[in-house]
């Protein structure tokens, strides 16, 4: 991966990483059912590759979190597996979530990355010190990020910011280490 080096000076002092759900941890398809008395919402899709990177990050002492403007129990029982630090789901106002989590942690803006897809993301991208749009993310998402994943959400995109990251803070090789005994 050839990242300029404005990106790679954005991503090194990064300590937490923030992500929407939908159409960045998943594809953005949204599956109901219907039991016969009731419309439920059915699974939702993540990627092995993102969870394992989200693992990578954990190792590397990277925080992590997710802000949702949805309610998903997949989505609480995937945070709890990898271990997130923050999870917050049904969100109108993401920006002032970030700015709660950024209290918590004592973090400055510039400690942060966001990884968005879609406009209820907008506003905390512009706050983030690393603002990552995935592939397929709409326009205005784009233009506004730091980075531009190569893979669409839900197939890698999260992965892929995850090693940008870890890369320039130069932790990349010796994860590589662990796995290549």
């Amino acid at each position: 991966m050839n990242v300029p080096e404005e990106i790679s000076a954005r991503a090194r002092p990064i300590k937490l990483l923030l992500t929407d759900c939908d159409g960045v941890l998943t594809d953005g398809s949204l599956h109901y059912t219907f039991d016969g008395k009731r419309v439920l919402e059915g699974a939702k899709v993540f990627h092995v590759h993102d969870g394992q990177g989200l693992k990578f990050a954990r190792e590397a002492g990277l925080k992590l979190g997710v802000i949702s403007g949805r309610v998903s129990p997949p989505l609480a029982a995937r945070a709890r597996e990898l271990q997130f630090d923050h999870l917050h789901q049904g969100v109108d106002d993401k920006l002032a979530v970030y700015e709660q989590i950024k209290i918590a942690e004592q973090i400055a803006n510039e400690q942060i990355a966001y990884i968005g897809d879609d406009l209820p993301d907008l506003a905390v991208m512009r706050r983030a010190g690393l603002a990552i749009a995935v592939a397929n993310a709409v326009d205005e998402i784009r233009e506004c990020a730091h980075f531009v994943t190569s893979k669409p959400g839900g197939r890698g995109a999260v992965r892929e910011a995850i090693e940008l990251i870890l890369k320039a803070q130069d932790k990349w090789d010796a994860l590589i280490r662990n796995y290549a005994r």
